[in-house]
């Protein structure tokens, strides 16, 4: 960045961003369908699989806002906390500091979408998140710290700026602005927004503050899903971090080109179509527990104790599927059975139309066979 260019917040209009609402007046309307088409099927759902799904999506979401930043969690601690929550069956397992920090956060955005957004509610789930962290100066509160927040990329020697947020002496002017915006944008507030052009203004403003000395990303992803959530009046069950973590070039690319200006316009609809394909994963995953429930009773009684062990572990590799089809080998290693029942077994779930085959000898592989269960869609 040479010397005459500025960040957004250095810029006489910061914080109040432009932008023409009209690009994403259809993706609006997009939303609201959607997200009515799912309200009405899940109410359809039973409770037991309900809790799963919300389960299921809340999981993913914490594993992927994480992995966007580079950290690995263990997924089954990460399950095993959730499920606790909402009384589900689970092992005894000691929960790491970690994955027991995102649960708590994204549990805490689930039940209470509703609180209005403060100071001390961002500390409480800053600490959630930091929990066992050692190497933090100042965790529960904003930076302090009179160095530059700077995000950068490359060698120490030769870094490329990326970003620099505001000085840390700023913060708590910067921070109650940007969370009185917030709630009065909120649907009950004094100047409510849309949906998706709430959500899309306050990510890229909470990030363009940057308050926290780590975690600002997951935070930041955490008040776009209570944005959704406030404007739809309910808890929204939407599979937005693993969206971005496909394609998380993208994302960086389109924050890094609009903190350079107050204009975003680019952004929002960028945003906006992100969270779309957000929810049409979410009800692409509402689909195939639907799909489960009706494969699982057709073939129930036709089923011994391990082929429906192996089902429904290729149910939870859905709707990817095991990557180039479950094997043999696969079979043996979930059952813990020998090679010769496995290839029984297998040839029987082929025989009633469980499963279809591909490839021959060593090669076979097998998948789900879920079309007369979809109304006819692969």
């Amino acid at each position: 960045m040479t010397k005459h260019q500025r960040w957004n917040w250095q810029q006489k209009d910061w914080p109040h961003f432009s932008f023409d609402a009209g690009k994403i007046t259809h993706l609006e309307h997009q939303f609201l369908h959607q997200a009515g088409i799912f309200t009405g099927v899940i109410k359809h759902i039973n409770e037991e699989d309900k809790k799963a799904l919300t389960v299921q999506i809340i999981c993913e979401e914490a594993l992927k806002t994480s992995e966007i930043e580079g950290e690995i969690l263990n997924r089954e601690s990460v399950q095993s906390s959730i499920r606790r929550n909402f009384g589900l069956s689970t092992d005894s397992r000691k929960i790491p500091p970690a994955e027991q920090g995102i649960s708590e956060m994204m549990l805490d955005v689930f039940h209470h979408f509703d609180r209005p957004l403060s100071d001390q509610l961002l500390f409480s789930w800053h600490t959630m998140l930091m929990q066992g962290r050692r190497d933090l100066k100042e965790v529960g509160r904003y930076r302090t710290t009179e160095e530059a927040m700077q995000v950068v990329s490359g060698p120490i020697h030769v870094p490329k700026v990326h970003f620099e947020a505001p000085p840390s002496k700023t913060l708590p002017d910067e921070m109650k602005r940007f969370i009185a915006w917030f709630n009065q944008t909120a649907r009950a507030g004094k100047t409510p927004f849309t949906p998706l052009l709430r959500a899309g203004i306050a990510h890229l403003y909470f990030e363009s503050i940057h308050p926290f000395e780590d975690g600002n990303g997951r935070i930041g992803r955490a008040i776009c899903e209570k944005s959704l959530s406030q404007s739809l009046n309910q808890p929204t069950l939407i599979s937005l971090s693993p969206v971005i973590n496909g394609n998380k070039k993208d994302y960086y690319a389109w924050l890094e080109k609009s903190n350079q200006h107050n204009e975003i316009t680019g952004w929002l609809v960028y945003f906006a179509e992100t969270i779309l394909q957000a929810q049409e994963l979410t009800q692409k995953l509402l689909d195939l527990l639907i799909t489960k429930t009706k494969f699982l009773d057709g073939f129930k009684k036709e089923l011994n104790a391990r082929q429906e062990k192996v089902i429904l572990r290729m149910f939870r590799e859905e709707p990817a599927g095991f990557k180039g089809g479950l094997s043999a080998r696969n079979y043996i290693a979930i059952t813990e059975t020998s090679p010769a029942t496995a290839t029984r077994d297998l040839q029987h779930l082929v025989q009633i139309g469980a499963l279809i085959s591909t490839g021959s000898l060593k090669g076979t592989r097998y998948h789900l066979n879920l079309v007369s269960f979809t109304g006819g869609k692969p």
